[in-house]
């Protein structure tokens, strides 16, 4: 039997087949998953219903994780198809693109700090605010995706690393507050992947070379591997794991000099 059948799964931030989202929910559907999603705007309504229908799904409906209203709105929606789930993925990040390239502290402002937190960490909590209703009863799991720069300086990277050490501590604190409801809240560090999102980082091809080059398994990783992570950390099989970041990064993260 698949090891996650018969559990419903609420991925947020699926905006493209190339993404580590589509790698976790494809991964949780092979895996006897059902999935609903979210679209951000407009725009991917269509292309998000699209790679829903391949996942076997009919639930896509709008939300902006920057407005409450649309956070309220999205579950009030949920609600109408699902009156329980299981599984929260948070695969959302943002920061302005004049905060991606140059010297973090020539090009870092009010604005951009403001946004890449609030997109990319505040949205977490957010959505778990609502989620935990959903969980009652439930061996509960929620999920999102950090990266290296939450702990280590990456050149451009900038507010993002702010940003995804503020997740990394969202996790914790989560942790901790619905584990008495046995949820569980984790976190997976996943090396750099040639995504839509990554893209806009400013020297990611010498992002994926370097980790090919020094990481202990010489090569980069793919969506479907952090997939398969994710799907493990949502399923009773890691029943006690909460409050962890799981590194899917080839061994990289381990390096302090690498071998000549």
């Amino acid at each position: 039997m698949s090891f996650l059948a018969g559990k419903r799964a609420l991925i947020v931030g699926l905006a493209s087949n190339r993404s580590i989202a589509w790698g976790i929910a494809s991964a949780m559907r092979r895996e006897g998953a059902e999935l609903a999603f979210n679209y951000q705007n407009d725009k991917l309504e269509g292309r998000v219903k699209k790679m829903a229908a391949e996942l076997d799904s009919d639930i896509a409906l709008p939300m902006d994780v920057g407005d409450d209203a649309d956070i309220d709105a999205f579950f009030d929606g949920l609600r109408k198809s699902w009156d329980s789930f299981d599984i929260l993925v948070h695969s959302v990040a943002y920061a302005p693109a004049d905060q991606l390239d140059g010297r973090f502290v020539d090009v870092v402002n009010r604005e951009g700090f403001r946004i890449a937190h609030d997109v990319s960490s505040y949205s977490f909590a957010a959505l778990a605010q609502k989620s935990q209703h959903f969980m009652k009863d439930k061996a509960g799991a929620m999920l999102t995706l950090s990266y290296l720069g939450s702990t280590r300086t990456l050149p451009n990277y900038n507010v993002m690393g702010l940003a995804k050490a503020s997740l990394e501590a969202n996790v914790r604190f989560l942790a901790q507050d619905l584990g008495a409801d046995n949820i569980r809240v984790n976190a997976i560090s996943a090396g750099p992947i040639r995504t839509l999102a990554a893209s806009g980082i400013k020297g990611i091809r010498e992002m994926l070379a370097q980790v090919a080059d020094v990481a202990p398994l010489k090569r980069n990783v793919g969506i479907h591997e952090v997939g398969n992570a994710a799907a493990f950390l949502c399923s009773d099989l890691a029943s006690a794991i909460t409050g962890q970041i799981i590194y899917a990064d080839a061994g990289y993260n381990i390096i302090g000099m690498p071998s000549t």
